[in-house]
């Protein structure tokens, strides 16, 4: 009885690397061996699941990113300097425009954690990054929010819609 997007927040979890639990082809398989029920829907949500995705707030960025049009997104893609020194693991990375969206759920909302990103972000934007944070109140009730900031970092970026 899950939704479409149900289904595919729990698919990145299951295939998240840093999880150990499944492999894409693992669920393929899945279906395969059960079939499939609802008309597909196991099927249509196999083509949104993506390996790397470490949350269900980076999975909902994601689907709201690509279903508005806007190029896929690198799922935590590491930045580093011109030395190659480690800078930040970025939820979502837009490489060849120099975007990250990130999505930042309550967990990073105050304490030691929240000066650790703080500082973060700033070492992001000290290489040329546009950092674009994104918050709950940016993707729900209406998505259309965060799509638009998003889409903002990337145009200003050089992308022109319709570009993937």
């Amino acid at each position: 009885m899950w939704s479409l997007d149900d289904l595919i927040i729990a698919g990145d979890f299951l295939v998240c690397p840093d999880h150990g639990l499944l492999c894409v082809e693992d669920l393929w398989r899945e279906i395969e061996e059960a079939g499939d029920v609802r008309r597909g829907i196991l099927t249509r949500a196999m083509r949104e699941i993506r390996v790397g995705s470490e949350s269900s707030g980076e999975t909902e960025l994601r689907l709201a990113l690509v279903r508005a049009g806007l190029p896929e997104p690198d799922l935590n893609w590491t930045l580093r300097d011109e030395r190659g020194v480690f800078i930040a693991r970025l939820d979502l990375a837009y490489r060849r425009y120099r975007v990250a969206p990130e999505y930042d759920g309550r967990g990073h909302a105050k304490g030691a954690q929240f000066r650790k990103d703080a500082d973060r972000w700033d070492a992001i934007r000290g290489q040329r990054w546009d950092h674009v944070r994104i918050l709950s109140h940016h993707l729900r009730p209406n998505p259309q929010v965060a799509v638009t900031k998003v889409a903002r970092a990337l145009v200003a970026a050089g992308w022109m819609p319709g570009q993937r």
